[in-house]
């Protein structure tokens, strides 16, 4: 193990700094998926793609048509296989890698996400990656979560399956799943039954918690149940001078909303939370506006409180608005992570399996989410058919918080990361 961690250093921060210069995010990240094809067809894997791996109908928060087929055509321009191009086609992004070694065993899932953020990158000397040359050279997109270092440990364990190949018992299923920002990648692939047999289910996240690198936790808790929602609100335009009672004012019926939403009272029953993200509307200071649109997000620590309270009552706030102002009202359900929990038993397990690795040099048991993920949506799939499902966390520094456009991390994150998911590979064995 120590040899090959060593060995694969290098390659792990070659593929993070090159993910990390290209970011696309959810449902475009086709140059990803290919890059990722092109590396886990060198190994002993079976490659999925397309509708192969994703349940065409339960897809949420899809772009546009015209989007699509715009973004198909950057990806074409990019040079990207179009065997490649022709499975993704229509946003069917991410892939499955398959390893069966053809020896009873478990069944072991793995999970990592590949999406990017729709932030402008940070660019001064004092952000790694623009210090070093390999900052976004998209404008407007960003890893600004650490998923470029997901999908590189990803591809580590890939090769650690590949070179011990022949030592190892059971089936292995690596996800590259797209869309996990906004909750609209893990679904499709459940409800696709990736899930149904797996009798192990592992994921985790870089950062979250400014850590040593050298950490790692065990197990998390406290995961946020999340919706996320669009809002459109179509009025009628008119002068505002001349004849303001003609029209329907929909900026004024969305910026009600965003008030009154964030007016929800808080739920006894534990954590809530509602954000406005963004609020589009009007086109002219004289022109009454005809049009508005908002995206906003619920979030609940159970699903229960999420959907039941927190949706509920911010329906009944977008719904009312839109009546206030005599506004036609449309509401979309883009995005959707349940909450779930990961069992005690894994802190013991993790303990035993990182067990002499000279390079994670602490466990912490147990620290909270805090925020929404869905890989949820797989942990409580594996749960409930009787499986075990877990999700750690890998400490590093944060130069600054997730979403930000300054993020970044340690990059010795990434061995650490490979070396513990290896080694839990290893532990079920």
């Amino acid at each position: 193990m120590e040899a090959f961690i060593k060995d694969i250093t290098p390659y792990l921060t070659k593929m993070r700094r090159m993910f990390h210069a290209y970011p696309e995010v959810a449902w475009t990240e086709y140059v990803t998926t290919a890059k990722i094809a092109e590396e886990i067809e060198k190994l002993d894997f079976e490659v999925e793609m397309g509708q192969a791996i994703l349940h065409p109908h339960t897809r949420m928060g899809l772009p546009t048509e015209d989007q699509i087929e715009k973004e198909e055509q950057r990806a074409m321009e990019a040079g990207i296989n179009k065997a490649h191009l022709y499975l993704m086609k229509g946003a069917f992004t991410g892939l499955r890698a398959y390893f069966d070694t053809g020896r009873k065993g478990k069944h072991i899932v793995l999970r990592f996400d590949i999406d990017a953020l729709p932030i402008n990158e940070a660019e001064d000397e004092a952000h790694f990656p623009f210090a070093q040359g390999f900052h976004s050279n998209r404008e407007g997109y960003m890893h600004a979560c650490g998923h470029d270092g997901h999908t590189a440990i990803g591809l580590g364990v890939a090769r650690f399956i590949h070179e011990n190949r022949h030592q190892l018992n059971g089936r292995f299923s690596l996800l590259f799943q797209p869309g996990e920002e906004g909750g609209r990648g893990a679904k499709p692939m459940v409800d696709k039954g990736l899930l149904d047999d797996a009798d192990v289910f592992l994921s985790g996240h870089i950062g979250i918690h400014s850590l040593n690198v050298g950490d790692i936790v065990a197990t998390t808790d406290q995961f946020l149940a999340s919706t996320k929602i669009d809002v459109e609100y179509f009025g009628k335009s008119a002068h505002a001078g001349l004849e303001p009672n003609e029209g329907r004012n929909a900026l004024l019926a969305a910026a009600a909303a965003s008030l009154h939403l964030n007016g929800i009272t808080r739920h006894a029953g534990g954590a809530t939370r509602i954000n406005i993200g963004t609020l589009e509307a009007g086109s002219g200071r004289n022109i009454i506006a005809d049009y508005a649109k908002m995206q906003l997000e619920t979030r609940g620590s159970s699903t229960e409180l999420n959907e039941d309270y927190m949706v509920a009552e911010a329906m009944r706030i977008i719904h009312a608005s839109g009546a206030l102002y005599d506004v036609t009202t449309n509401v979309e359900i883009v995005g959707q992570a349940p909450s779930a929990e990961c069992q005690d038993e894994w802190i013991d397990f993790i303990n035993g399996a990182v067990k002499g690795s000279s390079n994670i040099k602490n466990v912490i048991p147990k620290l909270p989410l805090g925020a929404s993920e869905d890989a949820a949506f797989m942990l409580e799939k594996v749960r409930q058919n009787g499986g075990a499902a877990n999700y750690m966390l890998f400490g590093t520094p944060l130069a600054a918080g997730h979403h930000h456009p300054s993020f970044d991390y340690d990059e010795e994150v990434l061995p650490i990361a490979v070396e513990s998911i290896c080694r839990v590979i290893l532990g079920w064995q």
